[in-house]
Formats: C-alpha cells, structure tokens, sequence
C-alpha cells in the first residue's frame, strides 16, 4: 500500500462513480460538529486533537498526525436518503489531505497537497438505491506531516423518509449586527419556527461556507480593521431541511488601536462576583453602579490545576438568591458595553489555581478562554493568578527569555488570544506584590535554591506583554512588608506603601539586586493601584485620605510622606477595588470618594 502515489488513489476513486438519476439535494449540512467547534464530538479519529490556531472558520480546527502504518484517519457515519445526490467539501491544510465518502454504492475521494494555505476539497456523489448511510473521511499520507481540517460540509438530506418531514423553518428575523471592535463583529437574530424544531443555524459571511450555531448569537472573529462584511443567516432542521437565506446585514469593524483605548483618562476598575456571593452580597450586573468603568467577573475558574480547561459557572441561586436569567445577564452586560463599560473575564482567584504545564494545557486554555468571551461577548481577559499558579524553575533567571513551562505557556496563550480578538482586546492583571516588586529582593529559587520559587514570577510575563497591556494593578493589600527602591521595608494600609510598589512599576527596578537584569519600567497610562474596598474585603485597608495622599504625591509630586517616588506620573490611570460587591457592603463609599477624586484631578 506504500507504494500507491496519491495521484493513483485520486484516479481509482474517480472511475468509481456511475451516472444514476438523483433526487436533488436540499441545501443543508448534515456533517455532526462540522467546524470541530465542540472539540472531535461526532468524530472517530486516531493521533488526532483540535487546536485554536490556524483555522478557517469559527475558533477550532482538526489537526492530525500521521505515524506509521496510521495515516491519522478521522470519520464519521451519517444518515442519507437513497438515490439522492450530495456534495461533500472540506477546507484542508498541510501535506497531503484526503477527504472521502464511502458506502453502499458509494466510494468517493478526493485529495489535494495545500501545504500553509487553506485549501477547499469537494467531490460528489449519489447514493445507491439501497443506500441509508456513508461514512465521511480524512486523512493524511505515509511519511508526511500533519494535517489540519476544518468546515466540513455535507452539503443534502438527512436520512429517513423524505415525505416524513419536507417543511423548512422560517426565516430567521431581525438579523442585527452589534458590538464591533477592530477584529470582531457581534451578530444576532430572532428565533425562527419549525413543525419539529429547529437543530441549527447557519451563519455565512459574505457568501462564504456558513457556520454552525445552535444559538441565535454569532461573534465573526480574525476580521481586518475597518473593513464591513455582510451576513446571512437561516435555519435548519434535524431533517436536513433549511430556510432560505435571510436578506444580507452590514457591520463594519473598528480602528485598529490599544486595547481599552475607548476608557476615560482616570479609570475606575471593580471586580464582579458573578460566580459566588462570599458574604457580601450578589449584585446584578444591571445594577453596577455607573461609577465603575472596568468590571471584572469574578471568576474563571480550571477543572484542574494543569487542565488548562477554564469554566465561568454563575453564582447558583442557592447561594445568590435573585440571581438574574442568562439571558438577561447578557443582556446586561451589552448595555453596560453601550454606556462606555468594559466587561472583563478574571481568571484565577484565591481558589482558581491555573498552571499550564503543557502545551495541551495551553491550547485547552485558548479554546476555553475563547468559547467563554465569545458567549458573553466580553472585551477581554484579567488574569489574577495566585497561590502556585506561577513560579521559577532553577536557573531560569533571564527576564526577557523564561524557560519554566507554566511561565512560557502562559506567555504564549495570551499572545494567542490578542491575536485572536485584536487590538481592541483588553489584557489586565492583578498580582500580588509577591509575585512583582518582591521580585527586587528575590527571583524565583534565587542561586542557593532556598527561597520561594514564586518570588517575582510575575515579572517575565508582564514584561513579555508590557506591549499588549492595558492594565496593571497589583494587590497592594495582603501583603507583608516589601523593600522599596530606598532600601527601607514598607507596610499595607498607609499612603508610603502605595507610593512606593506604585514607583516600583514605573520607574523599573533591578531583580533580585543586579543592575545587569533590571525590569523596566511601564508606561503610566498602565498602571493602578489595586485596594481593598472596605475594610471587609481584605487585609490592608487604606482609609480615603490616605489613598488620595498617595495619588497626590505621585500623580502631582505633592504631600508626599518619608518615600519621594523617583519621578511625578501625572498619567498615573486610576484605581482598583476588590471588589464592587464590598464595596456596596459598605455604602459604596469606596465609588463614590475615589470616583470624585479622580474626575476632579487635571
């Protein structure tokens, strides 16, 4: 079998179709999971995996690899009509991709070598008389590489009698495209009807091959800046019938530009208990005050440490009586959006402990982390690792190149995401000093191997993104004492320990002493400062006036304390509070004090 040239198997396949009169296809896709959307559901397939880049369509793809006498096949099994033609196609990338259908009277194939552009196979066949059934294909070759598919089409009937059920649903209704950013165009539609329900839609983007939903919201992702794409949108049903097309809708993609470039120039930033109530409280996500401009969901959390596979569950009405419908809670979040807010997912947390050990892991997170902003249509991602979430192995002490896995993958995963979503996508994290200035003392294991390898491992992340930051706002609150740039140790709860961790960030600092190895510093427009917003919420209350001290003297270079910060940062970006459910516990004093000093600062 080695032996055979692909060339060869495309010629044997192609003599094996027979003229044969056909009951016309209706225009509908039967394949299961077509897009590889939920993972290889649907699919039996050997030495293979999906992955979150490349793809064509949607956010995943199939990937496998050929090992041996194993040509890396994956297939499924689905019903057809008799005597009835079909068309099966493939969007295909890699060496050599073979795509097929096989059954009784059925032996179609085609293949194609597409090498690193995606390359759409088709072929066509018709079922016997006695056809009920094929089995669809791919496959790579002997000796070659891996191969990616996506957008498999089955393009007909689905099995059973057609006289059973001919009746197509209507055509889905109000087809309206929403939010935009510069990568990504939110689409959304009114359910349409059907004498035996509705099991999807399909969405098509200027005239491309359409995607599968089984909701009626749709986010376009991978989009060029300032550019407008039409969509259509129908229904179909188990059957295989479907709707025709709707009339076409325009959206236009935003200016390319830093991502939460639309926040005002002092920003409030408030994390959300979405998923738990922790005593405070639950508040609904229409009734967040106005006086918040970033509001973080509190949180995303992994099915284990070293899945990678993160979930955003919402509080159960058990724990958060007068929790709000999904629907409405979406509802909410794009009116919020409407008004000017930023919705953030926050990973992590005291409980969420995230280590992407592997590059499984890694990609496992992408997808996630995808499938989660997608469904909500959040602006971006927080990331509040803490615990073992992150550490140093040994020897890793370059600051620029790290080399520990769960530091590296991380790094690499949001690369992915911002590349995913673009320039408007909100990147935001919340460290514990532990893991950021205690950095100027301590870096990792340290030479000896005796001190905590989780001191600074912040550092190499934050300094790999410092490009696609928007926002950085260390826990100045459970904290013990940390050395600033004066040599002298600061303590929580007073305007000198602000200043100095908030120093710290932008006037760079050396790691671990070496003034070879130095973390530069941010720019201002990054940088907040993280509080508690009652006393509450967290060890290292800082009452009202003494947060204002500490902004006055960094941000004007006035009423400073024992610690002059090396320079004045007038840009100086806003404040951090943990969280808005604590702070409306205490009266909301929090909101509304700090939201008045910084709409007051010139």
């Amino acid at each position: 079998m080695r032996s055979r040239a692909p060339a060869v198997l495309l010629a044997a396949a192609l003599t094996a179709f027979t003229a044969r009169p056909a009951v016309p296809a209706h225009a509908a896709n039967i394949a299961v999971n077509p897009g590889f959307e939920s993972g290889l559901t649907g699919w039996t397939c050997s030495h293979a995996e999906t992955v979150t880049s490349p793809v064509h369509g949607g956010t995943q793809a199939l990937r496998a690899t050929p090992q041996g006498d194993d040509l890396a096949r994956c297939e499924q099994t689905i019903t057809v009509q008799p005597d009835t033609a079909y068309r099966l196609s493939a969007w295909v990338h890699g060496s050599y991709v073979f795509l097929g259908a096989t059954g009784d009277g059925v032996d179609a194939s085609t293949w194609a070598s597409p090498g690193a552009a995606w390359t759409q196979l088709t072929t066509s066949f018709t079922t016997g008389p006695a056809t009920t059934s094929v089995t669809v294909h791919l496959n790579g070759w002997y000796g070659q590489g891996p191969y990616l598919a996506d957008d498999v089409e089955l393009d007909g009937p689905g099995g059973g009698d057609p006289q059973e059920d001919t009746q197509p649903p209507t055509v889905p209704g109000n087809v309206t495209v929403g939010r935009a950013t510069a990568s990504s165009l939110d689409v959304s539609w009114s359910a349409s009807s059907d004498d035996t329900g509705v099991a999807r839609y399909e969405v098509s983007r200027d005239g491309d091959a359409p995607t599968a939903v089984t909701g009626t919201r749709f986010t376009a992702t991978g989009l060029a800046p300032r550019t407008s794409y039409a969509f259509r949108v129908r229904a179909c049903d188990a059957a295989g019938n479907c709707s025709p097309y709707s009339g076409p809708v325009t959206g236009t993609t935003t200016d390319a530009g830093g991502g939460g470039s639309e926040l005002p120039e002092r920003v409030m930033v408030g994390y959300l208990h979405a998923s738990f109530a922790n005593g405070s409280g639950y508040i609904r996500m229409s009734d967040v005050p106005d006086e918040w401009d970033v509001i973080q969901l509190a949180f995303g959390e992994p099915t284990s440490v070293t899945s990678g596979d993160i979930r955003f569950n919402r509080c159960p009405a058990s724990e958060c009586p007068g929790v709000e419908p999904e629907p409405e809670f979406i509802a909410a979040i794009k009116a919020k959006q409407a008004q000017g807010k930023k919705v953030l997912l926050s990973i992590g947390g005291q409980n969420g402990q995230v280590q992407l050990t592997t590059t499984a892991a890694r990609d496992a997170f992408v997808g996630s982390v995808s499938a989660i902003i997608d469904t909500y249509g959040l602006d971006g991602l927080d990331i509040d690792f803490e615990g073992h979430s992150l550490y140093l192995n040994p020897g890793d002490t370059d600051l620029g190149h790290p080399t520990t896995p769960v530091i590296v993958n991380l790094i690499s995963a949001l690369k992915t995401l911002k590349s995913r979503y673009g320039d408007d996508f909100m990147l935001t994290m919340a460290p514990e000093t532990f893991f950021v200035q205690l950095g100027h003392q301590f870096y990792g294991p340290g030479p000896n191997g005796t001190a905590d390898n989780r001191s600074g491992a912040y550092l190499p992340v934050i300094h790999a993104l410092r490009d696609d930051l928007t926002l950085l706002h260390v826990q100045d609150y459970n904290s013990g004492p940390i050395m600033g740039l004066d040599g002298q140790y600061h303590t929580m709860g007073g305007h000198d320990f602000h200043i100095a961790m908030t120093d710290m960030l932008l006037a760079g600092f050396p790691i671990a002493g070496d003034p070879a190895n130095v973390f530069p510093p941010l720019r201002q427009d990054q940088v907040a400062i993280g509080l508690p917003a009652s006393p509450n919420a967290g060890n290292g209350f800082t009452t009202v006036s003494e947060v204002h001290k500490a902004f006055d003297c960094l941000a004007k270079g006035s009423g400073c304390g024992s610690y002059r910060p090396r320079g004045v940062y007038p840009d100086l970006r806003g404040l951090m509070a943990w969280s808005i459910n604590w702070d409306a516990f205490n009266g909301k004093e929090f909101s509304r004090e700090h939201r008045a000093y910084l709409d007051a600062l010139t």
